[in-house]
């Protein structure tokens, strides 16, 4: 962050560049419905490389958010991660409108159909 920044933006300058960087909210988004194993997550992820999920998965247990059982354990939210996942839940309403409804409902808080 530039040294022109005005100390008291510093929390929201910090989680804007964490959160935009790419797979992020993907990963939050994810786990927002409970754990989740490496190779699930993986295979929910699309077209993320194991080696870019990796490195997200640790830049998310750095910042707090979300934490992982065992050492071929599953991955799961924080409080942290809870309170940002509800923070979140109106961007992912925002989706569904914006998107026209498109998905069918596919998601709705903490329940996937």
């Amino acid at each position: 962050m530039s040294g022109d920044v005005d100390p008291a933006h510093g929390p929201i300058l910090a989680a804007i560049e964490l959160l935009g960087q790419r797979w992020i909210l993907r990963v939050l988004w994810e786990l927002e419905p409970g754990p989740l194993g490496f190779l699930e997550l993986r295979r929910r992820m699309g077209n993320c490389s194991s080696s870019m999920l990796s490195n997200r998965l640790q830049q998310l247990q750095a910042a707090g958010l979300i934490e992982k059982h065992g050492s071929k354990g599953s991955y799961e939210l924080t409080a942290a991660g809870i309170g940002l996942s509800e923070a979140l839940q109106s961007l992912w309403d925002w989706s569904e409108s914006w998107a026209g409804g498109e998905s069918g409902g596919v998601w709705t808080r903490g329940n996937r159909k």
